[in-house]
């Protein structure tokens, strides 16, 4: 038997998730049976989708049953094995949960190359952050040579991807980011052509500026006003992506649609949402093709680790919808 800390959703919030969301709780484990491992949890992604998944709302993934263990993203260890396929001291990715220890039968379950990049790499630009940017602009967004593309949350662990991946594709990249210094980030260090601040007011102000023929792929991840600002200064045919709406995640009623979408029709533009669940069979693709950007230095990965173990998880999480992060947000266990 393994003795381990999981954090289980107590009741469903309102709002931003609080103290009475989680319930720190220890079990124990027992040992794996024929086919299946034991992992020893190293680093757990936060991501904005899980405010999504706390909601009993019909989505693409079902939520967080109340009483069970909060849904998770992991980097971790294979410390007992009984599946042919996993050996003791294995490093590996998973859906293990907020939880120190898991059992795992190893469906979805894939190795890691820690000799390749880290743990928290592998949780952001290797992982599904990475694969994300990847599919939206390029699947979704159709990008090409010479677009001029905007990028919401611009500093977080999916935006800062994008806006590389766009740089290293031939585009003219603008940031959007909350904060003097997260904007600095986005032009001197990841090679954003401008960065935007929206926290100093007047974004499509801002936007006309900066994209003075208009935009030609917006990659979302915000939604609400700057949503509207960017349809408000579209170029004809321009793709925009919808990745997110962190802006209304903690919403108790439901937003606002967007008050500029006749500019779709104007524009003869195009608006859709996508899931990168929906490209699983193609990560392999992205996976070699992230690596290999990350190896010729034209992509950065940043990540944002957070010392606490499973214990400090929800304040850890509540980073994300106050903007404290800069790039991947990770837990270390």
């Amino acid at each position: 038997m393994t003795k381990t800390q999981q954090v289980l959703l107590a009741q469903r919030p309102t709002g931003l998730p609080d103290a009475g969301t989680w319930n720190l709780t220890t079990t124990e484990l027992p040992g794996p049976k024929d086919g299946e491992i034991l992992v020893k949890i190293s680093f757990i992604s936060l991501d904005p989708a899980m405010r999504g998944w706390l909601n009993d709302v019909r989505s693409y993934l079902p939520p967080v049953g109340i009483g069970e263990v909060m849904r998770a993203l992991d980097i971790a260890t294979v410390v007992e094995s009984r599946h042919p396929d996993f050996a003791v001291g294995d490093t590996v990715s998973g859906t293990f949960g907020v939880t120190e220890y898991a059992i795992s039968d190893g469906r979805g379950v894939q190795h890691v190359d820690l000799n390749a990049a880290s743990g928290p790499t592998w949780l952001g630009a290797l992982g599904m952050p990475g694969m994300t940017a990847y599919f939206g602009l390029l699947e979704v967004g159709k990008l090409q040579a010479g677009d001029t593309v905007v990028v919401s949350a611009a500093a977080g662990a999916v935006g800062s991807v994008a806006g590389q991946i766009a740089k290293a594709k031939g585009a003219t990249v603008i940031g959007i980011a909350g904060g003097a210094e997260k904007c600095r980030i986005l032009t001197e260090e990841l090679g954003f052509d401008a960065a935007i601040d929206y926290r100093a007011g007047n974004v499509l102000k801002q936007l006309r500026e900066a994209a003075p023929k208009g935009i030609d792929v917006y990659f979302d991840n915000v939604g609400g006003e700057i949503l509207d600002a960017a349809l408000a200064n579209l170029r004809r045919g321009a793709r925009i992506v919808l990745c997110g709406a962190i802006s209304a995640y903690n919403e108790q009623k439901p937003p606002p649609g967007p008050s500029r979408y006749m500019s779709l029709l104007v524009f003869r533009a195009s608006m859709t949402g996508f899931v990168v669940f929906d490209y699983a069979d193609r990560y392999p693709e992205a996976g070699a093709q992230l690596a290999q950007w990350l190896a010729e230095g034209k992509l950065q990965s940043r990540e944002h680790v957070v010392e606490g173990g499973v214990g400090g998880f929800g304040e850890a999480l509540n980073m994300l919808f106050s903007g404290a992060n800069t790039g991947k947000l990770v837990l270390a266990i």
